[in-house]
C-alpha cells in the first residue's frame, strides 16, 4: 500500500498540522472505565464493546489523549471491522490528574502491560496493539523488553515512532520545528505545575527557565522517573534499543518527511533480516498524517493497519 498525499498538503508540516487541527471523527461514545495499578494509581480506559473475542488497543501520543482525532480514526475502522476497541489515557492525560508523583513516559511499559492484562483478564482471546508516536515507542519497547507477555498477543503497527529519543528530541527542537516542540513544553510544564499544587515532593523551581524539551526531561521527566538525567532516560526509554527481541507480527511506518523523526529512526538495513519486524518508510505522511480526503473520512494509517492486523 503506497501513500500519496492529497495535492493540498504540499509539504511536511502541512500533512502534520491539518489533521492534528481540523480532522472530525464521528464515533459513538467510549464507555469509561476507572482501573487502579499496582502502585495505587489510576489509568481511565475507553471502550468499545460489541462482545467480541478479538480486541485492538490503541495507544496515544506525547500530550495526546483517547479523544484525538487520530485515536478516533483508527478505533472506528476496528470497531467496524470486527474488532471490540481499547484506547487508553496515560497517567495525567484523562480528566483528573494521577495520585502518584511519577507521570507517565515514552518508556513506561509498566501502564501498558497493567493495560493489556486487564483486558486478558476479561476474556479476550485475541490482542493487537496500535501505538502512535509516543505510544508506539511504548509498544514496540514492550513487545521487544526481556519480560513475560501473553501468547494472546497476535499482532502489532506502530505509527510515527521517534524510537531514538535522543537525535528524535535534537530534531524536533530544531529552528524549522520550534512551533511542535513549544507547544509539547507549555503543554508540559502547565501539567507539572497543576500536579506541584497538591504534590509537595514536586520540586518545579527552575521550571521557568526551561526552554526546550531536553531541558525538561533533564529537570523532571528523568529524576522523577529514576533515571540519571535525560540522555539515561532516552538511552533506557529508546525502542530502538528493544526491537531485535520483538517475536510477534510487527509493523512500523516512519514517513520519510516526518518533521519528529531523526535518520536513526529509519533502520530499514538493521531490519531486513528480522523475523517478525516490518519497517515501511513511504516519502510522505508527516507526523501522525497519512491525511486521505474521502467521503469515509478514513486515513491511509488506518486501511494500512487494518490490513496488516486482520489480514
Amino acid at each position: 500500500m503506497n501513500y500519496s498525499p492529497p495535492f493540498l498538503l504540499f509539504n511536511a508540516h502541512l500533512e502534520t498540522i491539518y489533521p492534528a487541527l481540523l480532522r472530525r471523527v464521528n464515533l459513538q461514545p467510549y464507555q469509561r472505565e476507572r482501573i487502579i495499578t499496582p502502585d495505587d494509581d489510576f489509568l481511565d480506559l475507553d471502550w468499545l464493546k460489541q462482545g467480541l473475542q478479538k480486541l485492538v488497543i490503541i495507544s496515544h501520543g506525547l500530550e495526546g489523549n483517547t479523544q484525538r482525532a487520530y485515536i478516533k480514526g483508527m478505533a472506528r475502522i476496528f470497531f467496524t471491522n470486527g474488532f471490540d476497541v481499547l484506547t487508553w489515557n496515560y497517567r495525567g492525560c484523562s480528566e483528573d490528574m494521577n495520585k502518584q508523583l511519577r507521570f507517565y513516559h515514552s518508556g513506561a511499559t509498566d501502564d501498558l502491560h497493567t493495560v493489556i492484562e486487564h483486558a486478558l483478564n476479561l476474556g479476550y482471546k485475541e490482542v493487537n496493539l496500535v501505538g502512535f508516536s509516543l505510544g508506539g515507542n511504548l509498544t514496540l519497547k514492550y513487545l521487544g523488553e526481556n519480560r513475560v507477555r501473553s501468547i494472546l498477543i497476535k499482532k502489532a503497527v506502530a505509527f510515527s515512532v521517534p524510537i531514538d529519543l535522543h537525535t528524535s528530541c535534537l530534531r524536533i527542537s530544531k529552528p524549522e520545528n520550534r512551533v511542535y516542540s513549544n507547544r509539547f513544553l507549555k503543554s508540559l510544564k502547565k501539567k507539572v505545575t497543576e500536579k506541584a499544587q497538591y504534590i509537595k515532593a514536586l520540586d518545579i523551581s527552575g521550571l521557568e527557565r526551561v526552554k526546550t524539551l531536553m531541558e525538561f526531561d533533564d529537570h523532571f521527566t528523568g529524576p522523577v522517573h529514576g533515571f540519571k538525567n535525560a540522555i539515561d532516560y532516552y538511552q533506557q526509554s529508546s525502542a530502538l534499543k528493544y526491537m531485535p527481541g520483538i517475536s510477534v507480527p510487527t509493523l512500523l511506518v516512519n514517513a520519510k518527511n516526518d518533521p519528529f523523526l531523526s535518520l536513526e529512526c529509519f533502520p530499514v538495513e538493521q531490519f531486513s533480516r528480522h523475523d517478525f519486524l516490518k519497517i515501511e518508510t513511504p516519502q510522505h505522511g508527516g507526523h501522525v498524517g497519512f491525511t486521505r480526503f474521502n467521503s469515509n473520512n478514513i486515513y491511509w494509517s488506518e486501511e494500512r493497519a487494518l490490513k496488516f492486523i486482520a489480514g
